[in-house]
């Protein structure tokens, strides 16, 4: 595969936009590792190779166990996850995969029993971010460096 184009230089001022909305999600009270899992997530189920290394790269800096990281994937199925964590995760794949789910009631209620209101908007921001990074990776085919 090859790269497409790249966006950063292509269009600088939209760029500069999609850093300052990181930059605030980076600045959100949630927790650093939650969300870490949930880009990763994301970016699994998006096919983003380039962010799926990222992220996975980032959360070991920040003291993720490889164990954690590999049963991202299967999170429903694995014990590694807290309930706080399951909500999340549930949350970003409802979102992530909005057309086909439409944002389940389910999937809401284990949200707001795990998160407070202003949590539950601040991760679905960065669940948003993560979504439009992985929509420029995929896109433009920003790979990962070797």
């Amino acid at each position: 595969m090859q790269p497409r184009l790249d966006f950063y230089t292509a269009s600088p001022e939209a760029l500069k936009a999609m850093l300052a909305l990181e930059a605030a999600v980076s600045r959100l009270p949630l927790e650093k590792s939650l969300i870490e899992l949930v880009k990763l997530r994301a970016s699994q189920i998006n096919g983003c190779a380039f962010c799926v290394d990222m992220h996975s790269v980032d959360a070991l800096k920040q003291g993720e166990t490889e164990r954690r990281l590999f049963a991202v994937a299967v999170w429903r199925e694995s014990p590694f996850f807290t309930p706080r964590e399951r909500a999340a995760l549930a949350w970003t794949e409802a979102l992530t995969r909005l057309a086909e789910t439409q944002a389940p009631d389910a999937d809401y209620e284990q949200l707001a029993g795990q998160f407070s209101p202003s949590e539950c908007v601040d991760l679905t921001m960065a669940i948003s971010t993560i979504n439009s990074w992985n929509r420029l990776a995929v896109g433009f085919r920003k790979l990962p460096q070797a």
